[in-house]
């Protein structure tokens, strides 16, 4: 450690706040919160670390730190600061979406819908869930639509439609429905989504009985199903209390640097479902699951009630969220807990070895690429992909791999400002555009920069990185006629660096290749979708104003003058440039 560094731990005080580790290139990279700023960044720097702290330790050179006043402002600040910088060593949540939940409408006449985006300031009276996949809510709105003729259509119509035919809506628009009717169907339906079904399974059991005796057999079928759908899916495992209270129990389990939490929704007195994490923590593991469990709300409709270990701030926890956080000490509650514990502990133990062996992989191929290209450090690796359609509609894409994992929230697109078929011209334009940035927003540097593509394309790179003094390797990929990576074309003057086949870099190489291809492929699509016909007739030779025109008049879609023979197109153009236009298309098509 460096002079000025340990001069900077003696001077941190003992007082509550946040700390922002920086890298080489002053990026931060780990942003957490202290009660006491000197004692908790000082353990950074004592005794030995393993896995990923450890990794993180190698990469300080530099911290600040922001003193506040309480321990819920250095949460709220540190949360805050998170979501600001996307800190690399941080807990990410950016791939939890937000789980569906059914609505019953405070409507005068109701309707049953699934949301997943749901306003948490709007208060409904009536949502239940979450439910643990948007299938099983939409099977459970589906179910209660039919047995219940609500309203079906979010505006009137001038008339019954096909749902009051069918005997699934009342008629509403058109016919006047006692309240009392209306209310005792949603007395009904709030039942069963608080959880008793007795009333919706008797319903049906009336209804495929009916059915039966009237020989609809097949009718009474529909009505079986919908009652084991009932008893198979719906039916989840009964709790001890029996207080019908929403809460959420979260339990977790720490093994080899390896947090595993375990969340169970609990709605009506029932398990609903459930939520895992595994991911590997630097920071004390009472702190990442306080911040895990403060971040967890942010997509969330909160229950009454969250039960949490005994090493979470449940008083932290509750002044943050504005909601009951209890640390059961004995009883019912406690049982939950120690049972969501145990569920974690079952998921780590069943998943450890796959993720430790996905990481040896991972950590064996980026050190393998650092070694072959003789390089310092290798953490973030920015690699490019250009798409166009005969030097049209030309875009390029970037994605990012950070320890060789794909770090998606780093993927760019960029639209080339000038149609021409120009491979290089679009690698400097793409490059000189992405690295000016780099420079003048001082964002984190990569350690080394592929473009996909051969000598050519790595020259033109070159120029741009040269001409801005960053000094970062670019290397380019060589395809075999297979088009599979057989080297690497690395050095200056540059050199071929055999890939072995059967090695764990020739995998990442080509997970890299293709995701940065898929990535943007998929970003071509959509600015070609945008082209109309008359625009991509502009891009084929020999086609001027006057045969657009023409052309556009007779037959209006691509479809059908694809479905024109070349016989037919001659006469409004020349064979050939009728044979070159049907060439083009197919090529569109294709790549379309």
């Amino acid at each position: 450690m460096d002079e000025r560094l340990k001069n900077k731990l003696s001077l941190l005080p003992q007082l509550p706040g946040c700390y922002l580790m920086k890298n080489k290139d002053g990026v931060i990279i780990y942003v957490g919160k202290a009660k006491k700023l000197k004692n908790r960044v000082n353990s950074y720097f004592r005794g030995k670390h393993y896995g990923k702290t450890a990794k993180l330790v190698s990469e300080i050179v530099d911290f600040e730190y922001i003193v506040v006043n309480s321990e819920i402002e250095s949460l709220i600040l540190e949360l805050n600061l998170i979501k600001k910088y996307d800190p690399k060593y941080n807990i990410l949540l950016r791939d939890d979406k937000s789980y569906p939940y059914i609505e019953l409408t405070d409507n005068k006449v109701p309707t049953l819908k699934v949301v997943r985006n749901i306003n948490l300031k709007k208060k409904s009276k009536h949502l239940y869930g979450p439910y643990p996949n948007v299938t099983a809510a939409r099977n459970t709105v589906n179910l209660l639509n039919r047995l219940y003729p609500l309203r079906k259509c979010n505006t009137y119509q001038k008339r019954p439609c096909l749902y009051f035919h069918i005997g699934e809506c009342l008629g509403y628009c058109a016919n006047k429905i006692e309240d009392s009717k209306i209310q005792e169907m949603k007395n009904e339906i709030i039942k069963f989504l608080n959880g008793d079904h007795t009333l919706v399974t008797k319903k049906i059991k009336e209804k495929m009985e009916y059915e039966s005796s009237l020989l609809h057999f097949e009718k009474a079928l529909e009505y079986k199903e919908l009652l084991d759908y009932i008893n198979i899916t719906l039916t989840n495992q009964e709790v001890e209390l029996k207080d019908n209270v929403d809460r959420d129990i979260f339990g977790y389990y720490l093994d080899k640097g390896y947090l595993s939490i375990q969340v169970f929704f609990i709605r009506g007195s029932k398990i609903v479902s459930r939520k895992s994490k595994i991911f590997d923590i630097v920071d004390d593991v009472g702190e990442e699951l306080t911040r895990y469990i403060a971040r967890f709300y942010n997509n969330l409709n909160k229950p009454k009630e969250i039960l949490v270990p005994s090493i979470v701030d449940d008083k932290l926890l509750s002044e943050y969220l504005e909601m009951n956080v209890r640390k059961p000490i004995k009883g019912e509650k406690l049982k939950l807990v120690n049972n969501a514990c145990e569920n974690a502990k079952i998921m780590l133990n069943e998943k450890f070895e796959l993720i430790k062996k996905d990481e040896e992989k991972t950590i064996k191929a980026n050190g393998e690429l650092k070694e072959k290209l003789k390089l310092d450090r290798l953490s973030r690796i920015e690699i490019f992909d250009n798409a166009h359609l005969f030097g049209t509609y030309t875009v390029s894409g970037m994605a990012v791999f950070i320890d060789g994992v794909p770090s998606k929230n780093n993927y760019r697109k960029f639209k080339i400002s000038v149609d021409t078929n120009d491979d290089y011209g679009a690698f400097r334009e793409v490059l000189y555009r992405r690295y000016f940035r780099v420079l003048k927003d001082n964002l984190e540097r990569p350690d080394l920069i592929i473009v996909d593509g051969g000598i050519g394309q790595i020259n033109a790179a070159r120029d741009i990185i040269n001409s801005l003094n960053l000094g970062i390797p670019v290397v380019g990929l060589k395809k075999d006629n297979k088009h599979t990576t057989e080297a690497l074309l690395a050095f200056d003057p540059i050199e071929e660096v055999k890939i072995d086949k059967k090695s764990n870099l020739f995998y990442l190489l080509e997970r890299m290749q293709d995701e940065v291809h898929e990535f943007t492929i998929n970003y071509h699509k959509q600015i070609r979708s945008k082209g109309s016909l008359s625009s991509i007739l502009d891009n084929v030779e020999g086609i001027g104003e006057k045969r657009k025109k023409e052309l556009l008049k007779k037959y209006k879609t691509l479809n059908k003058i694809k479905e024109t023979s070349i016989e037919e197109l001659e006469n409004i153009l020349p064979r050939n440039i009728a044979i070159n236009l049907l060439d083009f298309l197919k090529e569109y098509n294709n790549k379309n």
